[in-house]
């Protein structure tokens, strides 16, 4: 029996190693999860480390307003 879309979508997403850029709990340290290749790729040049700082900026401010979730564009427009 093949897999509906969103079966295929939640199997993808599994598979990636998700987490925060310094390897510690978001809700201590109030940085965004993402996948650690798009973490390596965003650390490896000064715009992405900036892209990267601006995002976790925008989820602690997010969080400080009793937010779970913040718009932080790291996502917007990926297909993973």
């Amino acid at each position: 029996m093949p897999l509906k879309k969103s079966q295929k979508s939640l199997k993808r997403w599994t598979k990636q190693k998700w987490r925060t850029a310094s390897g510690k709990k978001s809700s201590e340290t109030g940085e965004v999860y993402v996948p650690a290749k798009t973490i390596k790729k965003l650390k490896s040049s000064k715009a992405g480390r900036a892209k990267l700082a601006a995002a976790n900026k925008k989820k602690r401010a997010a969080t400080s307003k009793g937010k779970q979730y913040a718009k932080h564009g790291l996502h917007k427009g990926k297909k993973r």
